[in-house]
């Protein structure tokens, strides 16, 4: 049986083996050695393991040993980032599955013809589902019984409007009933639904990189290539004074310290770190690389409702007996109470908003947002919804739509005799005051002339330009349930509501502002409200465009105004929003935020497309990059500043590491070609060790450094502005060749003593003069040594490391001798005027740049 007595529970078991769960499936599921393998595939890393292999491979050739502490040491780095990697994607791919599976609804089907509550995957082909206001549609089907049923479909049209559904129309999945009650007959679930086929289709899209992935990789390929370049330069100098293999092994060495191995490293764990603290402060982070991105917009583009404002509509204002009563009010004495009555009871009993207990006796609130506040401030004076539902009773209604503008019921009042009965009318003001002839003024009914009829109108007026949702109420006494209900009616007054800004909104904006991120507001409302809110929150707009106009421009006309200041778009669809992102995308990083399944091919396309995590759907979840947990647009600010940080303490590795790469590669090079001495200037075991230090923890705890106060007052970094910019390209430089003179200086002062412990002390001095780099970075950055304790420890690790490998039996192993007291002098006056010419460099250079800018 099948018809209204719905399925058998036998029948739904067979029916649910034949076409599955009703359920959004990712076709790509999460699999965990493809994501793995995925973290090995980098230009950087590919560089590591063929220096890894060589290390080995030299093993092989005449008179020559494997150097398996060097291939093993940089295997170790390779794996270590690969796991970090790995795990946080993992993490976040996982999270967005269970994202998928918290609070899976439920919903009443009928079964064995009676009426069960089942959760919505398990609905099947053929069941017959009720439907109520405030329901999410489980799934495609169509309408069997209906009862004033208006559904909103605006996550699949983008159009704002609720639309009347009648028997034999179709609704969807994931739409939602906005007033009436229903029976549907479902024909299609899970994938082969409307919205399945579109996440299909989503699923099979490329994800493309992220600008920030893209610059790595490109910076990697550079370093591979200058690297080469180096090493054959260095093979050639050294073959023409030594034989084939020494030269080689000079060779390899030289190409294993040019390599910056730690950076592979240094970037997971700084975006491991980065998306840690997003999470922690509510953007569930998709894709690692993203956290970088988000710091570089240019420009964001947000939904009005729930991401600049609440999606709560409150009751702020009431307009009757020709004054303004503020809502919120703390001390409304007994007799505006008894004033307000009237007025709140209409809203009250005119209303089709449902509340519910939750299992935790929580209140929830199903229906219309303006709804839900009328029962809201009901309750606030003591006006309960079930209290008046179990008073009176609902003979009739007439149904609010887009045409009328305005909604009616008939109810009867148990305590009443039969034919005593009203009318309550709720809607549009200058519909209702059409419609009425009487006034009630502080509990007397008089007539209504045009001339009160004005000024209500202009309160209306007055009402809507300060951003508020406005709707008039009256009533009258009535023997009937549906004849000319809706004329000569008594006018009770005015409720004026509002969806209020987030109360951090108005900051984030300034913080957008002095950071130099332009906010573009595109919102589904009109004008008018679009308007309001903006001057609430600060947004400035050299215009408001509406959705119709968006139509009539061309791209040239629609980027001119975008370059003329508009900020603010209304009464837009989708579609706009997809116009309005790939004009700006041609100039700038955009980061773009929404919330249906009509938003998912924005997000996809978006720089950073950020979908919402309480009112989202899993289509625009699966197609964003970042996932807000609280729908708020300050958290967009915050994930902004956390990717700002993340990508100067990149930065700032590559600066730390460079130089001290140049001064390896440049004290290599001048020995080669320049200097006659018995054995290498550094021995290759010394090279990795050196590496391993100054590339190992320190670098590592750089990735940890907390963002620089300063760092939200200035404007993104350019869009193809390379990672190693001009100003930091001299700081490496000039700070690279000053270091290169205070070693190869410290080398020479005490050769004359004895080449091996010149050695060890130039072999110190590279671990030593890392404590130079890092004041200097700190004094560039404004930082205090304080700011990050893991990089006191992280260095003092280093040195510790190192004078135990001096004054140990590990000593003969790395080919050093223990240092004097003299050796010591000569050290530490070396790192003193290394400190003092770094601050003076870095002074100069910050001066330039910034008085050429």
């Amino acid at each position: 049986m099948e018809h209204l007595t719905g399925l058998t529970n036998e029948e739904a078991k067979k029916r649910q083996l034949i076409y599955g769960k009703n359920e959004i499936k990712r076709t790509q599921k999460v699999n965990p050695f493809k994501i793995f393998l995925s973290q090995f595939v980098s230009p950087l890393i590919l560089i590591l393991l063929f220096a890894a292999f060589i290390s080995i491979f030299i093993g092989y050739l005449p008179g020559q040993k494997s150097d398996f502490v060097d291939a093993i040491l940089i295997l170790i780095i390779v794996f270590i980032s690969g796991v970090s990697g790995f795990f946080q994607e993992y993490k976040a791919e996982k999270s967005i599955e269970a994202l998928q599976k918290i609070s899976t609804p439920s919903v009443q089907v009928i079964r064995d013809g009676k009426i069960t509550q089942l959760p919505v995957t398990e609905v099947v082909v053929g069941d017959i589902v009720l439907l109520k206001s405030g329901d999410i549609v489980p799934a495609d089907g169509k309408v069997v019984e209906s009862f004033n049923l208006k559904v909103d479909e605006s996550i699949l049209t983008g159009e704002s409007d609720s639309i009347d559904k009648e028997v034999n129309d179709e609704v969807f999945m994931n739409t939602s009933v906005y007033i009436g009650d229903a029976k549907i007959k479902v024909s299609q679930i899970g994938m082969k639904t409307k919205v399945g086929q579109i996440a299909n289709k989503l699923q099979k899209i490329k994800s493309e990189k992220t600008s920030f992935e893209k610059e790595i990789a490109k910076f990697s390929k550079k370093i591979f290539w200058a690297t080469g370049i180096i090493t054959v330069v260095i093979f050639i100098g050294n073959f023409i004074k030594y034989n084939l293999y020494s030269s080689l092994l000079t060779a390899i060495s030289l190409a294993v310290a040019a390599i910056p191995e730690g950076l592979p490293a240094v970037v997971v764990l700084s975006l491991a770190l980065g998306a840690k603290t997003m999470y922690k402060n509510k953007a569930l982070i998709r894709k690692l690389g993203v956290v970088e991105s988000i710091g570089a917009v240019d420009i964001i583009c947000s939904d009005k409702t729930g991401t600049i404002t609440k999606n709560e509509m409150t009751v702020s204002k009431f307009y009757l007996n020709n004054k303004i009563i503020d809502a919120g009010a703390v001390e409304i004495n007994d007799e505006e109470r008894k004033e307000i009555f009237p007025l709140i009871q209409c809203g009250v009993i005119c209303n089709n908003a449902k509340v519910q207990n939750n299992l935790k006796g929580k209140k929830k609130y199903l229906g219309e947002q303006t709804e839900i506040a009328l029962i809201k401030i009901g309750e606030q004076f003591g006006l309960l919804n079930e209290e008046l539902n179990s008073k009176y009773v609902r003979i009739n209604e007439i149904p609010f739509s887009s045409e009328r503008k305005m909604m009616s019921v008939v109810v009867q009042d148990k305590t009443q005799k039969k034919s005593n009965m009203k009318a309550f009318v709720k809607g549009a003001p200058e519909i209702i005051l059409k419609k009425c002839d009487k006034i009630l003024i502080n509990g007397e009914i008089k007539k209504l002339n045009s001339e009160e009829k004005t000024v209500i109108l202009n309160q209306n007026n007055s009402f809507a330009t300060n951003a508020l949702r406005v709707l008039g109420f009256a009533y009258k006494d009535t023997k009937y349930t549906n004849k000319d209900i809706e004329k000569n009616l008594i006018w009770i007054g005015l409720q004026a509501m509002i969806d209020p800004p987030h109360p951090e909104i108005k900051q984030a904006l300034n913080d957008c502002k002095t950071a130099g991120i332009r906010v573009i507001m595109i919102t589904g409302d009109n004008s008018i409200t679009a308007k309001a809110i903006a001057n609430l929150i600060g947004l400035q707009s050299t215009e408001i465009i509406e959705g119709n106009k968006i139509d009539k421009l061309n791209a040239k006309e629609l980027e001119k105004k975008l370059n003329q200041g508009v900020n603010i778009f209304a009464r837009t669809t989708p579609l706009h929003k997809l116009r309005i992102l790939k004009i700006l995308e041609k100039k700038y990083r955009v980061a773009m935020t929404g919330d249906g399944v009509n938003d998912s091919l924005a997000l996809k396309q978006a720089n950073v497309g950020v979908a919402m995590g309480l009112k989202g759907t899993n289509v625009a979840k699966e197609s964003s990059d970042i996932i807000l947990l609280n729908d708020n647009f300050s958290t967009i600010v915050m994930a902004i500043k956390e990717g700002r940080r993340i990508f100067e303490n990149i930065r700032k590795f590559i600066n730390y590491l460079f130089v001290s790469n140049f001064a390896e590669i440049a004290v290599l090079f001048l020995s080669t070609f320049f200097f006659t001495l018995k054995k290498p200037i550094l021995m290759p075991v010394q090279i990795l060790w050196i590496n391993l230090l100054t590339d190992g923890l320190p670098a590592l705890a750089l990735g940890a450094d907390p963002a620089r106060k300063k760092i939200m007052l200035e404007p993104p970094r350019k869009k193809n502005t390379p990672i190693i910019d001009k100003k930091l390209g001299w700081l490496i430089g000039t700070i690279g060749i000053k270091k290169t003179i205070i070693l190869l200086a410290t080398f020479f002062i005490i050769l004359p003593i004895n080449e091996d412990l010149a050695r060890t002390t130039l072999f110190t001095g590279f671990i030593l003069y890392e404590f130079v780099r890092i004041a200097s970075i700190r004094y560039q950055e404004e930082l205090s040594w304080l700011s990050n304790p893991w990089l006191l420890l992280a260095l003092g690790g280093s040195v510790l490391l190192q004078l135990i490998i001096i004054y140990s039996p590990l000593n003969s192993f790395f080919h050093v001798a223990k240092l004097g007291v003299y050796e010591w002098i000569i050290l530490i006056s070396g790192v003193i005027l290394g400190y003092v010419l770094a601050i003076l460099i870095t002074k100069i250079i910050m001066k330039h740049f910034k008085n050429s800018h």
